[in-house]
């Protein structure tokens, strides 16, 4: 195993271990009955957005990617650019700047839409899935009007699921804005991890079949058994 498949896979024990990464069935957004949910939202202690900032931290150094800020989009986005500026800066040397958005924009004291530094040069955006990709979009939007350009996106978990046009959104904003989406974990990940006998007390033979069964249906590619 590589050292990306191992922070993948310690990467999806942690979330399993906060409750954020559930297993069961669950009606997603799209109507599908899904059997796991991830929701980064359940990640609320100082200790585990510590650490989720480094794992992010660390996928971005490990990656190709070349930026010069940080963006969380409102509201989810917003911890996780401020704890991935904080692991960038304490575990790798990287002072990076970073900003977020109000959903509404202020029309006293400072005013505006933005909170932090000026959007300039080369922007990178961070979320936690991309389901539909909206909340990419409106930040592609954001940034270019600020004269800035989308460097390119970092979740944490891709589902690696087909939309409505038979593309992942992750494939399907990739080619609409020609940058490139990272993430720190995908559902293959997730798949690999159960098959080890140490993780079995995360799964039974059951659910590690639906998820099986799934991505097989759902599933953009193909998965090799």
């Amino acid at each position: 195993m590589n050292n990306l498949n191992k922070q993948s896979h310690a990467f999806l024990r942690f979330a399993i271990d906060a409750g954020v990464l559930r297993f069961g069935n669950f009606t997603l957004k799209s109507g599908r009955q899904s059997p796991y949910f991830f929701n980064a939202g359940l990640f609320h202690t100082g200790a585990q957005i510590a650490q989720l900032g480094r794992y992010y931290a660390a996928t971005l150094v490990s990656s190709t990617l070349n930026y010069d800020m940080l963006f969380g989009p409102a509201y989810k986005g917003i911890p996780l650019a401020v704890a991935t500026a904080i692991a960038l800066a304490e575990q790798h040397g990287y002072d990076v700047p970073y900003a977020f958005n109000r959903k509404e924009t202020k029309d006293h004291g400072e005013g505006g839409q933005m909170i932090g530094a000026p959007l300039s040069r080369r922007v990178l955006i961070i979320d936690d899935v991309m389901t539909a990709g909206t909340a990419v979009r409106e930040a592609v939007n954001l940034i270019e009007a600020a004269g800035a350009k989308p460097a390119g996106v970092i979740i944490a978990l891709d589902r690696g699921e087909r939309g409505y046009r038979h593309s992942s959104a992750v494939n399907e904003v990739q080619t609409q804005f020609g940058i490139p989406v990272v993430s720190i974990a995908h559902i293959r990940d997730l798949i690999q991890l159960l098959r080890e006998p140490s993780a079995a007390h995360f799964a039974d033979a059951a659910t590690r079949a639906a998820l099986l069964d799934y991505y097989r249906t759902h599933g953009v590619d193909s998965l090799a058994d």
